[in-house]
């Protein structure tokens, strides 16, 4: 809470870059409620994709994997689940469900959080428990050297920074002194200092958030992944909260980093909201639909399996049937033969 102990204390202005990414935030969210209005039949399918992508893209970023040929079964059906790692995808849709039905009446607060903490590390011995011993952040080299990345809260002294975390974010709504997705943005960097669990902080951050830009109106990660952006900027992600944790805990960090990274996030997710809107023609062409948008977001040649990636739940031979039509219509060419060949975009 020291991001916003000291934003409490006085913030003298808020950063060009911010301050063009609120402003633009700004409009999308009153488009928003056009685009819902407009196009409601095309949004289910939306919002399954973002079910998806956000339970399997949050795991995967802290390196847990599940086997693609049963992720629909997972998160849509009520499968026997074979491993830990099934575990906990099954759990972070418990919890996604939870905050898309009951957002409204579901307060930022300690319990909430480890609520969240609780559904997503189902089945771990300490699930819903804040940390009982210290959990620094280390940092492996790949000649096997270790450093302390960040030193976090120590256990004892993690209820009460969360409780002062969670009443300052209160306030800050009731005074309105500081722009309600500055505050969430800094938030989630004090949740992430605070470190307030042994495992799975970065998948409650990325909870809480959802929830919060719920409250505040915005409403994108319903339909577009956030933890999918999230992870696809994945470096930037960790570069930026070193760079703003860095002095966190002396109240001399500069929380500017990572708090334009999040706002640059929504941001995407709002831009891609609107293309994807307006291409869906309907759930039944949901699928296609998903794999020619991903395309269309490889910035450079891509493979199979980094389509595979983006298209959780989808088939592999859907997808080669999707390429061979796109080929067929001059959209992309293979560079080569073969199930590792490139493919990119033409035109």
């Amino acid at each position: 809470m020291n991001t916003l102990r000291k934003f409490y204390a006085g913030l003298a202005s808020i950063p060009a870059t911010a301050a063009w990414y609120l402003a633009d935030l700004g409009e999308a969210r009153g488009k928003q409620e056009l685009f819902v209005r407009q196009a409601p039949q095309k949004l289910r399918a939306l919002r399954e994709h973002a079910l998806i992508e956000s339970a399997v893209s949050s795991n995967r970023i802290e390196g847990v994997e599940i086997d693609r040929k049963r992720v629909g079964t997972i998160i849509f059906g009520k499968p026997l689940l074979r491993d830990r790692n099934e575990e906990e995808v099954s759990g972070y849709r418990d919890a996604l469900k939870m905050i898309h039905e009951r957002a409204s009446n579901l307060l930022v607060s300690t319990e909430t959080i480890l609520e969240l903490h609780r559904l997503c590390r189902s089945g771990a011995w300490d699930a819903g428990r804040f940390k009982e011993k210290e959990g620094d952040i280390i940092e492996k080299y790949p000649d096997g050297r270790t450093r302390v990345r960040f030193k976090t809260v120590a256990p004892n002294q993690t209820l009460p920074f969360m409780h002062e975390l969670v009443t300052l974010w209160d306030r800050f709504l009731d005074e309105q002194t500081v722009h309600p997705l500055v505050v969430m943005a800094a938030f989630n960097l004090d949740l992430l200092c605070i470190h307030p669990f042994r495992d799975g902080n970065g998948r409650v951050s990325r909870l809480v958030l959802l929830l919060q830009c719920y409250h505040l109106g915005y409403d994108v990660g319903r339909y577009i992944s956030l933890e999918r952006l999230i992870e696809q900027n994945k470096e930037r992600y960790y570069e930026t909260l070193e760079q703003s944790s860095a002095g966190w805990h002396e109240g001399k960090h500069d929380p500017w980093p990572y708090i334009n990274y999040l706002l640059f996030i929504i941001k995407s997710a709002y831009r891609e909201f609107e293309d994807r809107l307006g291409q869906t023609k309907s759930p039944r062409g949901a699928k296609t639909q998903m794999i020619e948008a991903a395309i269309d977001n490889f910035p450079e040649p891509f493979s199979l399996t980094q389509l595979e990636d983006a298209c959780p739940g989808v088939s592999r031979d859907m997808i080669r049937r999707i390429l061979r039509n796109l080929r067929k219509s001059g959209s992309v060419e293979c560079l080569g033969r073969g199930p590792g060949a490139a493919w990119r975009k033409k035109g």
